[in-house]
């Protein structure tokens, strides 16, 4: 448990990493309290330099002891490392955030949406996890109609940008855009199938029950943080030749009749949402608008043209941000908040 100061020692694990990066950026840009910050990685990345508040901080590499005098360490280098580190760091003393689905669903670990379930955060700070990226949006814009209509059900198909695997698969959206335009032929090595000019409706692995992991961490995940079991989630979750930042088709069923200019009003003033609905404008999200920028862009927002308690919509927001590192700073931010910062 941490105490209340001035400022915090921040460690970054998977510091490297595209998320690691954006983690680095977010601290800096929300201006959050950090006094020392150490940056971690593998020792293959032992000596890079990476830049924070106009210096250059170190690469170190990740051992048992490196969280000795660390508040906060933020986790983002897969599942296997947060399941061996984050408990060490918790026993160091400090407060472990994990981007990874290694604790998502762990019994007694919080699954924090800052905007969306912040009382579940609870009093004594461990190990905190971060959600899947897909889930974060689309529970960020459930969050106002279940509080005023109660979500019964939700179909959602998602077209997810290939950063969602990494720095690997975009040098293959790259390569392979490249090669079909030139007219030669292209080499598969993260996806199965060819991903430039083509949709994969498959991410993550297949389970028995047809469902892919990630489609399952959509149902999961999305009850856990919305406190509601009986919630139905029905997901498709497809990868799409974009670069950055993930979409949404959305379409909500809820118990309680409702009506879409109450429904604008009430995703427009909730907190991390810009409602960008202009049609007549060609006003809506984009993945390319989302890029780079921090919340969640909701649009399209229609009702179902036979039922009176359904609704469409369209989300977009930068999986890289809202959807990891900045989701991931601002549970930091709401443990100092708690502790009265």
């Amino acid at each position: 448990m941490i105490d209340k100061k001035d400022k915090y020692n921040v460690s970054v694990v998977g510091a490297t990493g595209a998320v690691g990066r954006r983690m680095l950026a977010a601290l800096e840009e929300r201006n959050f309290p950090v006094r020392r910050l150490s940056a971690l990685a593998s020792a293959r990345s032992v000596g890079q330099k990476l830049p924070f508040r106009g210096g250059e901080i170190e690469v170190k590499e990740l051992q048992e002891d490196s969280f000795m005098g660390t508040d906060i360490a933020l986790f983002s280098a897969g599942s296997s490392i947060s399941k061996k580190y984050a408990p060490i760091a918790v026993e160091s003393g400090c407060v472990a955030i994990d981007n990874s689905s290694a604790w998502r669903m762990e019994k007694g670990v919080p699954l924090i949406v800052p905007e969306v379930n912040p009382s579940a955060l609870g009093e004594k700070y461990g190990i905190i996890a971060n959600p899947n990226c897909s889930t974060i949006q689309m529970v960020v814009a459930l969050k106002p109609l279940h509080d005023r209509y109660r979500v019964r059900r939700v179909v959602v198909s998602t077209y997810q940008s290939v950063s969602g695997s990494g720095q690997k698969a975009i040098e293959e959206l790259k390569q392979q855009s490249r090669k079909i335009l030139d007219g030669k032929p292209v080499q598969c090595n993260v996806y199965p199938h060819q991903i430039a000019f083509n949709c994969l409706p498959h991410i993550d692995t297949f389970m028995e029950n047809g469902y892919t992991k990630e489609e399952m961490k959509m149902i999961d995940e999305t009850r856990k943080i919305l406190g509601d079991n009986t919630i139905e989630v029905s997901p498709t979750a497809v990868r799409v030749p974009v670069f950055y930042s993930h979409s949404e088709s959305v379409c909500v069923e809820t118990e309680l009749p409702m009506d879409v200019d109450e429904i604008k009003d009430l995703l427009s003033s909730s907190p991390g949402i810009s409602l960008v609905d202009n049609p007549e404008k060609n006003e809506y999200p984009l993945a390319v608008d989302a890029c780079g920028k921090g919340g969640v862009f909701v649009g399209r927002v229609r009702g179902d043209l036979v039922r009176d308690n359904v609704i469409n919509f369209w989300v977009v927001s930068d999986n890289l941000l809202k959807g990891a590192a900045d989701n991931a700073v601002q549970i930091a931010e709401l443990v100092l908040k708690r502790l009265g910062n």
